[in-house]
């Protein structure tokens, strides 16, 4: 039984969209909110690429949660990973950096512990080819882009200066096409005649897609404009095509006649696939939830987990009604959360209505001055998409120091092409561990 004289206890897993909207939504309510995460900071995930191509700087995608949260005195925020729990005696387990076990009990629990990359059965890719989910992600892949450049330039056989020049990414929804068109647009742009040896213009960029389109999930129209758009900017799109094999050498791919191809690479990287984390799995035992095919848990039109309407789960670990992983839904299901529960410990009789995900659309950026938009029945493409785009993306950047600070940022970028993150480690590169929920 819950005790009626201490706050109500709420528990949330994850500080992304989800989890950030549900905390804040607590702010007046009579309870105690307990935030875990085991990185501390909030990510504006969907701008990640352009952390990585030296655009934008950690700090302007990623603020401490402590600072995001500090206006909010009943939440509590705990450095650790969840791990797993005892639904019956309610009790979420999370592991400390320091190895340390932590039991947070709870009367409330909103799971919204983001998802992982997914190399589709084969995680030995993960140590050649990053992908990219994390702020580590993302200062690894910048290590590889940058000094990629500068191992073609020390090369002296012309084969392997090849290969240091060839980019390959693999899938291509909205973060391959992304990071595509910023990498043709460095060495067309940003790296122009600053080495002796190579002409960076010459790096090939190839985009492999094991579906019919880029950008697919934005329809058909936009997909041919996408296409045409990244043909322009020098990036060789190659669609219907499977990767095999990926290695420090490069990649094996195979066609839609079953054809195989080797394909010399210094640079691969995985765009393509999410997959719950092994907290999924802890949930679905201690509970019997349901888990679709990439592990998310399978939640009711309420978001809570059948048979334990204390558990919520929220973002992208959530299976409702093939809901999209977007920022959107992910903010918009962590403050449904909230809310439910807010509602009960005021004591609201009224019942609750269903989740209802209300679209707002969604949008890529290609290039400079080149982006995609597409909201129900409109479809933008251009220059138009690209101020769209601008727009959305200054109106979420969690902060007023961020919004501030990204917005000369992209100006000097679109007018100079010059990046000011460039900076990069030069220690050899260690094995990438397959891409861990964020």
């Amino acid at each position: 039984m819950q005790d009626h004289v201490s706050p109500r206890r709420v528990v949330i897993v994850g500080g992304g969209f989800a989890g950030l909207f549900a905390a804040r939504e607590f702010r007046h309510s009579p309870v105690a909110v307990t935030l875990v995460d085991r990185c501390a900071h909030h990510l504006f995930q969907p701008l990640l690429y352009q952390c990585a191509t030296g655009i934008l700087s950690e700090g302007q995608i990623a603020r401490p949660l402590r600072s995001v949260l500090r206006r909010h005195p009943n939440v509590r925020c705990v450095l650790a990973e969840a791990t797993g729990l005892d639904a019956a005696d309610r009790v979420l387990y999370a592991d400390r950096p320091d190895g340390t076990r932590l039991e947070l009990p709870y009367d409330d629990l909103i799971v919204a512990a983001g998802v992982r990359q997914s190399y589709f059965g084969h995680d030995e890719f993960a140590a050649h080819a990053p992908g990219m989910k994390t702020l580590d992600d993302a200062l690894a892949i910048r290590r590889r882009i940058y000094r990629a450049f500068e191992l073609a330039e020390a090369a002296t056989d012309p084969e392997e200066r090849d290969r240091w020049l060839t980019f390959a990414l693999v899938g291509a929804g909205p973060t391959g096409v992304e990071l595509a068109g910023q990498i043709r647009e460095i060495a067309t742009r940003t790296l122009d005649r600053e080495f002796s040896a190579i002409d960076s213009g010459r790096a090939r960029v190839l985009l492999f897609e094991g579906g019919d389109a880029a950008l697919g999930s934005f329809g058909p129209e936009l997909a041919r404009r996408t296409e045409r758009t990244l043909a322009r900017l020098g990036v060789d799109l190659h669609l219907g095509t499977l990767v095999t094999r990926v290695d420090d050498r490069g990649l094996t791919v195979r066609s839609r006649d079953g054809a195989t191809t080797d394909i010399p690479a210094g640079t691969v990287l995985w765009t393509a696939g999410v997959q719950a984390p092994p907290l999924a799995d802890a949930l679905a035992r201690a509970t019997g939830a349901e888990q679709d095919r990439a592990g998310r848990i399978v939640v009711d039109p309420y978001l809570t987990v059948p048979g334990h309407p204390e558990i919520r789960v929220a973002g992208d670990l959530m299976s409702l009604n093939g809901l999209p992983g977007l920022a959107e839904v992910a903010m918009q299901a962590g403050l449904y959360a909230a809310r439910q529960i807010r509602h009960s410990v005021e004591h609201r009789t009224a019942a609750p209505r269903p989740f209802t995900y209300h679209d707002l659309g969604s949008a890529a950026y290609i290039s400079r001055g080149r982006a995609v938009v597409k909201r129900g029945r409109l479809e933008v493409s251009g220059v138009l998409a690209w101020l769209i785009w601008l727009f959305i993306h200054i109106a979420f950047l969690t902060g007023f120091r961020s919004r501030l600070g990204a917005l000369p940022t992209w100006l000097i970028v679109f007018l100079t092409g010059n990046r000011r993150e460039r900076a990069f480690t030069s220690g050899a590169l260690a094995p990438h561990r397959a891409g861990r929920p964020t």
